[in-house]
């Protein structure tokens, strides 16, 4: 839709007179409140606009693998439908001339309560990949996990800013090749380990269908010739498959590191204790972003069992499924201390860069502040159960 056709539409939405005159011009405004690919990072409107860009710039392979999820997608749409179960209770009358999203976690000050997930092969996604994706968390002040199956090095990544980000840990079956790349990680600086508890194994069709060491297209950046991607540097070619990993596991690593520990993939109240029981100084409460499992429950509706349990004693992060600022003022209602983006992000890395990864933090921490002064709020310490139905 051009500028002046969209204009027109705009000026036709104040006259219900007309609208009732022409009912084909309904369809024309309800297009307005569909996502728009734009030219321009800062012409986004929210995070769907980026989206839409991202789409039409990828690979049609490297999209299905960042889009799809386990089996038929029923967890992936379950996070997003699990935030319509919670409604806001706004309230009127409350000076909200100053909003302050700030928090503090693990010592550290951040701006928002914002943080960005772990994903993997981000040069699949745009050539600067994790770089880009660090250089818009160092400029926004928001924390950064990088991700095992990175296509860039811990320590390169570290190089950027004067804050290490936190590495999130694939546990490999053998726990002296975890450790020993988890001290790799804390040599260079990172002060938190976050180790993925739940993704032993997934069942995601589109990979099985790309069949990546047949797929002609696939061999592009898979195979070994010209523009094929560079091996992960994290890796180093072993197998991630980990049926292995229980609590003891997670006690040798504890035991083996000085870095804050932080477990990805709570979900219940029961491993949530354990969780505290073992060491663990944080949770994130997480299902890979329905990626893993097709449990067909959303870490939104997980989230308070997680929280009860906790009970303050430790910090507690959601991640899956967040797209708008109301989603992460429900998770900060129901008691999360912060909340991680993943895919939200990829869409800006692929359709902008370090300026998309940007705009995608700025589109959520403006709509956040909107909803906070909707809700009369202030800080983020005042946000309770009490604003939610």
């Amino acid at each position: 839709m051009d500028g002046s056709r969209r204009r027109f539409l705009q000026y036709l939405a104040t006259s219900p007179a007309l609208l009732a005159a022409q009912p084909g011009l309904a369809q024309g405004i309800a297009d307005l409140y569909g996502p728009q690919a734009v030219t321009r990072a800062k012409d986004a409107v929210n995070v769907f606009d980026l989206h839409e860009v991202a789409k039409t710039v990828m690979r049609p392979s490297h999209y299905a693998y960042m889009a799809t999820g386990s089996d038929d997608g029923g967890t992936l749409q379950a996070n997003r439908d699990g935030f319509r179960q919670f409604r806001l209770r706004v309230r009127r009358l409350v000076n909200t001339s100053t909003v302050d999203t700030s928090l503090e976690l693990f010592g550290r000050r951040y701006p928002v309560p914002i943080m960005i997930a772990p994903c993997g092969s981000q040069r699949g996604f745009h050539p600067d990949g994790e770089l880009a994706t660090r250089r818009a968390a160092v400029s926004r002040q928001v924390e950064m996990m990088l991700s095992t199956v990175s296509s860039t090095s811990i320590e390169d990544v570290n190089a950027i800013g004067d804050r290490p980000a936190w590495f999130q840990l694939y546990a490999s079956p053998e726990v002296e090749t975890s450790i020993a790349r988890v001290k790799r990680a804390e040599a260079s600086g990172s002060p938190v380990l976050a180790v993925t508890i739940d993704n032993p194994i997934s069942n995601r069709d589109t990979t099985r269908r790309q069949n990546r060491s047949e797929n002609p297209e696939c061999q592009v950046c898979h195979g070994d010739g010209p523009g094929s991607l560079p091996p992960k540097p994290m890796v180093l070619g072993e197998s991630l498959r980990r049926y292995n990993l229980d609590w003891d596991y997670i006690d040798r690593l504890r035991d083996a590191i000085s870095m804050k520990l932080v477990l990805k993939g709570v979900v219940t109240a029961e491993d949530a204790e354990l969780a505290i029981e073992h060491g663990a100084d944080g949770i994130v409460v997480s299902n890979h972003g329905g990626r893993t499992e097709d449990s067909g429950r959303s870490t939104i509706e997980s989230l308070p069992e997680v929280v009860d349990a906790v009970d303050g004693r430790i910090p507690v992060i959601c991640d899956s499924g967040f797209r708008r600022g109301t989603d992460i003022f429900k998770a900060l209602a129901i008691g999360a201390d912060a909340i991680a983006i993943g895919r939200p992000y990829l869409w800006g890395l692929a359709a902008f860069g370090q300026e998309g990864v940007e705009t995608t933090i700025d589109l959520l921490t403006r709509e956040l502040e909107i909803v906070m002064r909707q809700c009369g709020v202030t800080s983020l310490d005042q946000i309770d159960r009490r604003y939610l139905v």
